[in-house]
């Protein structure tokens, strides 16, 4: 049976795969589980119940999903204080502002309207483990914790979760923003209340496209994943730069003035060397994936900043960072984390940052990204093989070291065998696009010779 969790959460077709009864009883085991151990002791020596904040963001699902969850809480024990619609990336500072036990944020985050998701967080805002995710999983369908009378949890709004919010992102900003024209992408989706009030507040001019969410237009041609609209209107209105976020606001893509896209390694690119000039970049060392583009990497030691790279998936970001008290770190896709001031990825704080810079520096946008050149980067997906088998075989190994040779110090190659279907993902990056195109569909079709069934 495949695991419930995925990277972040447990995600699905709302009503269908991720459905009301699913959300109670997730709801039911997480509270069995993360009320356990020594906390759930200090909890009992303080005659207290436990704490959970609850949030989601607005697609329509996330009504009756968000209701499942905080029933199923309040019905094990746990206070519930709702944040209503907020980011994820707010979800987690609350948690870890207030001291509440744990959270659960209700998103699909960039994923279209009819899906949905549930994620955990612990005490401190941070997401869960894998070995906790699972005896989540394994505790569904078991007796659940079921007190009565005073013992039943109580919900309550959590009326000043976004005020909250605000002032802690203005609070980590090194400068203003003033002479600054700003457009903003809310993607429809729960960044279009906090993220507007924020810049402006921070004193920038703001133009705002993409914050009418009705419950079905999250992600709906824009945001992140449809830079389009965005472009247009930093151009239209003469802007700066624009930022874009996805459906929760955990990523930030950006735009230049010119209507060019600033994508999260440039990003991390001018965070780290402009955090390195303040002496915030601890140990002058940044964190990335595998999926970081060769040029982030060359930028950096032209910089004398180390970089250090993970697996796909910012959870694993934050593990690294953790781990080595960093405090910069993510993902080509946006999703950047800065410890310091948050727990997780954040798309509007990101986007505070980089504006700050802009102006603090009082070049364009276009000017901080020219330090790191992008190198061609091309990904072919092979379907329908034998991924398994990947690692065991020599042509493929032998045909991968003999592009790296080829390519010396301007390139690089990655294969990497899906995690949940029969696929294989062939990344090249060369100095030339033609390089680059030629080798990937090369090695594309000896993955596909080799491990096609």
């Amino acid at each position: 049976m495949p695991r419930l969790f995925g990277t972040d959460g447990v995600r699905g077709l709302a009503n269908r795969e991720l459905t009301a009864d699913l959300a109670l009883g997730l709801a039911q085991a997480a509270a069995a589980v993360l009320t356990q151990g020594r906390h759930a002791d200090e909890l009992r020596a303080a005659g207290r119940r436990p704490v959970g904040v609850v949030a989601r963001d607005p697609r329509v699902s996330g009504e009756f999903l968000s209701a499942a969850v905080a029933a199923g809480l309040a019905s094990s024990g746990v206070d519930v204080l709702d944040a209503g619609v907020i980011p994820t990336p707010a979800t987690a500072f609350l948690i870890d502002s207030i001291k509440a036990d744990f959270g659960v944020m209700v998103s699909a985050s960039h994923n279209p309207a009819p899906d949905n998701g549930i994620k955990f967080f612990s005490f401190g805002g941070t997401k869960l483990p894998d070995e906790v995710e699972d005896r989540i999983e394994s505790y569904l369908g078991r007796q659940k914790l079921a007190p009565v009378g005073g013992g039943v949890g109580r919900i309550r709004r959590f009326a000043d979760a976004e005020d909250r919010y605000v002032v802690h992102l203005l609070g980590t900003l090194p400068n203003r923003l003033d002479g600054l024209k700003i457009v903003l992408d809310c993607a429809h989706g729960a960044a279009a209340g906090v993220s507007p009030e924020t810049f402006r507040d921070a004193g920038a001019e703001v133009v705002v496209i993409g914050a009418d969410p009705d419950g079905i237009n999250i992600n709906d041609g824009v945001g992140s994943t449809h830079l389009g609209p965005l472009r247009a209107a930093v151009v239209e209105h003469g802007a700066d730069l624009g930022i874009a976020h996805d459906g929760d606001a955990d990523r930030c893509l950006a735009v230049d003035a010119d209507g060019n896209v600033i994508d999260g390694d440039r990003i991390m690119a001018i965070l780290a060397i402009a955090m390195q000039e303040r002496g915030s970049l601890t140990d002058d060392t940044l964190v990335v994936t595998v999926m970081s583009n060769l040029g982030l990497k060359k930028a950096m030691a032209a910089h004398g900043i180390r970089v250090i790279e993970t697996k796909v998936g910012d959870r694993y970001v934050l593990e690294a960072l953790a781990e080595h008290g960093l405090a910069l770190g993510g993902e080509q896709s946006g999703h950047v984390i800065m410890s310091e001031f948050a727990t997780t990825g954040d798309g509007v704080l990101t986007g505070l940052h980089l504006a700050a810079e802009v102006a603090r520096t009082g070049k364009t946008l276009a000017e901080l990204a020219s330090v790191m050149a992008v190198f061609p980067q091309v990904l072919v997906n092979v379907r329908d093989v034998d991924h398994h088998a990947m690692a065991d075989d020599e042509a493929i190994a032998a045909a991968v070291a003999a592009v790296e040779v080829e390519l010396g110090d301007s390139g690089r190659v990655l294969l990497r065998p899906s995690g949940t279907e029969p696929m294989v993902r062939v990344m090249v990056e060369a100095s030339e696009q033609e390089i680059a195109d030629r080798h990937a569909n090369d090695l594309a079709a000896i993955v596909r010779e080799r491990l096609g069934r």
